[in-house]
């Protein structure tokens, strides 16, 4: 039976109407007709009276939040070997972790277990890096499709400088698993859709990305990879492509960057101005981790330059280099990290405000998915009904101090409700 989409929410509504903007409506009334948003309102308009009121009473409710970059199967170890820097960490805890993912017994019970946590967050897009494995990466595919959140998931391709176990035999081997996938997966599902996941370039060679840059192109398929993360990493990325200008040029070179087909790259720590130039021509999006890119030791990007630029940003998680799925925590931290940046690095660039990193974890991450985060008329009705009264003040709080208040102690906050597209999730 299908879900009705049409109806209204009432509570304490918060939403961004821009980077520096949140619009706050106490006891307000948030239309949804067939999945999207018709605008919040102090009273409830005479041609939406007829539509049945799902009362939240004195919850915050805000549009749901986007995750745009999160590493499935790291799931399980997140936490775990945060002394160590990237390529170090990846070589003794994420490779051979992801080694298990062949066992698909052991993929079940790992995807099954990270989908059911992320179901009950605030999270309701998310963009997900699953292994090369292309059976498991099918599981991961089926647990999210369960729990209704719309999600991007990727089989990772890697066909040099990594483990025996995930080294793919050839390019060629490579490639034909990717459309085996994208054969076996196409018309699947209703929420989750594929997206190219070269991991980066250093387990990938120029002829495996040539080859999934032509699948993207051919398939119109969007690609997520990592980008400028580390300097060893950039290091790296020079010695293996002595001809590109920069790193994000070898994906260009290979058409993995945006333009026709979107594209997000993560992390971004250490990109040159003519690689942010780039970037912004190609339309490619970041995913700012400010806690992962600060566990591992990678650096503090510069989200501010970002946004000045006019280049696409949204939050990541980043787990497991990030220890929590939580955007709000997301939100904190890009936050706190811009202000090291700025005292510690380059005092031009000015700290983040809560305005701006709430817009990051909503409007601006769910901007990928189209017409996402935000309540405003024509956005897909994403929202999540939050219960703060854990919260406990003397204090008379404002709706937008309350908010505030919630991205730092999210922790301590229930999700009472969650919609998707318009449809309810619990």
């Amino acid at each position: 039976m299908k879900q009705e989409k049409n109806f209204i929410v009432k509570g304490n509504i918060c939403y961004s109407e821009g980077p520096e903007k949140i619009r706050t409506t106490e006891q307000g009334f948030a239309v949804c007709l067939d999945g999207v948003s018709q605008g919040v309102f102090p009273r409830i308009p005479e041609e939406f009276q007829n539509l049945p009121v799902l009362d939240f009473g004195q919850n915050l409710i805000i549009p749901g939040l986007t995750d745009l970059h999160i590493h499935a199967p790291q799931y399980g170890f997140r936490s775990l070997g945060m002394d160590l820097e990237l390529l170090e960490w990846l070589n003794t805890r994420t490779f051979p972790e992801e080694e298990k993912y062949a066992d698909e017994e052991y993929a079940r019970e790992g995807y099954s277990i990270f989908a059911e946590d992320l179901k009950m967050g605030a999270t309701t897009r998310v963009c997900a890096f699953g292994t090369i494995h292309r059976r498991s990466t099918e599981i991961l595919m089926d647990c999210l499709e369960e729990t209704g959140l719309i999600s991007r998931v990727g089989k990772v391709n890697m066909d040099r400088n990594s483990s025996p176990g995930l080294t793919e035999e050839s390019p060629q081997k490579s490639l034909e698993e990717t459309l085996l996938w994208l054969e076996e997966t196409e018309g699947r599902y209703e929420n989750v859709s594929p997206i190219l996941t070269p991991r980066f370039v250093p387990s990938c060679s120029d002829e495996l990305l040539k080859g999934l840059g032509e699948i993207g192109r051919e398939k119109g398929i969007p690609v997520q990879s990592h980008l400028s993360e580390n300097q060893g990493e950039i290091r790296m990325v020079k010695e293996l492509c002595p001809w590109s200008a920069f790193y994000g040029d070898v994906y260009d070179r290979f058409g993995l960057f945006g333009g026709e087909n979107p594209a997000i790259m993560a992390h971004c720590v250490w990109s040159s101005e003519e690689e942010m130039e780039r970037m912004k021509e190609r339309g490619v999006f970041v995913a700012h981790c400010a806690q992962s890119n600060a566990n591992l030791a990678s650096g503090i990007a510069p989200v501010r330059r970002y946004m000045d630029l006019g280049l696409k940003v949204g939050l990541g998680s980043d787990v497991a280099g990030g220890v929590h799925t939580s955007i709000f925590r997301g939100m904190a931290d890009a936050i706190m990290a811009s202000k090291l940046r700025w005292r510690l690095v380059d005092d031009s660039l000015k700290p983040l405000t809560v305005e701006e990193a709430f817009y990051l974890g909503t409007r601006g991450g769910g901007a990928f998915f189209g017409k996402v985060g935000s309540l405003e008329k024509g956005f897909e009705f994403d929202a999540v009904a939050m219960d703060d009264s854990a919260l406990r003040s003397p204090r008379t709080l404002t709706l937008a101090e309350r908010l505030e208040r919630m991205i730092y102690l999210s922790e301590s906050c229930r999700v009472e409700a969650k919609f998707v597209a318009g449809r309810r999730i619990f």
